[in-house]
């Protein structure tokens, strides 16, 4: 077995039977250390730093925790390695670059799972902030650190193994230079996020529509190139990024009061006073609704051919519950019921006009 490692390690020495069971010894204990003391160890201080009110040290710990117990285990089989060789390889000239390129990437792969861990929970970053909105800017800017902390544990590893980074790079600017006229599209799909961001017309877990209703449904996700959206009858559509730039976009979330607009058609043949009193008694009905945008309530006749008049019916609810605002317009419909009723009011026979309406 000596032989074959020579090359390798030239001053290796040729382990006992009394070595190998000691260096299994070293595995086994640094296996157990890491499982039952370094493992509990950094739950009870992730624990303690959540009590403490500092999510931010919690979770960065919390995802550093693989990282630190796999590069123990990796010292510890080095360890058990030396031992077993009698060479110590975490300084020899062969191993050493292996041992400290190993020990970075556990470094940068912490890194990354943090940025990983704010990308799939990105309210806990914006609680880090202390924004009480959802930024928009935030995944974008995750999602490229991550892709940095990558690219530059690449180049840093790759520096300990005295690899030539200037042809590397000459040649990742002409690819990318063949590259960004291949995906020129994706480009204007990345911009017209950033755009989007930077406008912040919605956010995560918002309501939206365009204006030309092809398009509505609940914010799952925004990333570099498209946003996710849950629709009501298609389930979810990834939206490319470049189309919320061209298009107005309705955010339905952020309304604070939902407009509520009827038409009663009512016959020719009723007396004019009548119909004022009707109309302003429904006015007053609307305005005593507790849940009714005061300002803003019309009940006239807008429109009328030679057998009927048409009554606009046009109020604000203060909500914007899509239940709550059909429950008071179902109040405000029953009274106008009762109202008309005990005024008599007579409704017109002829509902083409009715009809015309519903087709236009």
């Amino acid at each position: 077995m000596l032989d074959s490692i020579r090359w390798l390690l030239p001053s290796a020495v040729e382990p006992t039977i009394q070595d190998v069971c000691i260096s299994l010894i070293i595995l086994a204990v640094g296996w157990l250390l890491q499982q039952f003391i370094i493992k509990v160890f950094i739950k009870r201080l992730v624990a303690f730093f959540d009590k403490r009110n500092k999510p931010f040290e919690a979770r960065v710990l919390e995802q550093f925790s693989r990282s630190i117990r796999f590069a123990f285990l990796t010292f510890v089989i080095f360890l058990s390695v030396s031992y077993l060789f009698e060479v110590w390889l975490v300084v020899h000239p062969s191993t050493k670059n292996l041992f400290w390129s190993l020990m970075l990437f556990f470094i940068f792969k912490g890194v990354a799972d943090v940025f990983t861990y704010y990308i799939d929970n990105p309210k806990s970053f914006d609680l880090l902030s202390k924004n009480q909105d959802h930024n928009l800017l935030a995944p974008f800017f995750l999602r490229i650190g991550k892709v940095l902390v990558m690219i530059f544990a690449l180049f840093t590893i790759a520096s300990l193994w005295d690899f030539n980074l200037n042809g590397f790079l000459t040649g990742i600017g002409l690819t990318g230079v063949a590259i960004a006229f291949g995906i020129r599209d994706t480009l204007g799909h990345v911009f017209g996020g950033m755009a989007v961001a930077l406008d912040n017309p919605f956010q995560i877990g918002d309501w939206v529509a365009t204006e030309d209703n092809k398009i509505e449904g609940i914010i799952e996700d925004i990333n570099l190139r498209s946003t996710l959206i849950q629709t009501g009858d298609k389930g979810l559509v990834y939206v490319p990024n470049a189309y919320f730039v061209n298009r107005p976009i309705y955010n339905l979330t952020k309304r604070e009061k939902r407009k509520c607009e009827h038409y009663v058609y009512v016959s020719t043949n009723n007396d004019e006073q009548t119909l004022r009193d009707a109309c302003d008694n429904v006015r007053e009905q609307i305005y005593l609704h507790a849940k009714t945008e005061k300002d803003i309530i019309f009940v006239y006749i807008d429109d009328f051919r030679p057998t009927a008049y048409r009554i606009l019916i046009r109020f604000f609810v203060t909500t914007n519950d899509s239940g709550e605002m059909m429950a008071v317009r179902q109040d405000i419909l029953f009274a106008l019921k009762h109202i008309f009723e005990k005024a008599q009011i007579e409704y017109a026979q002829d509902d083409s006009w009715v009809h015309q309406e519903i087709v236009k």
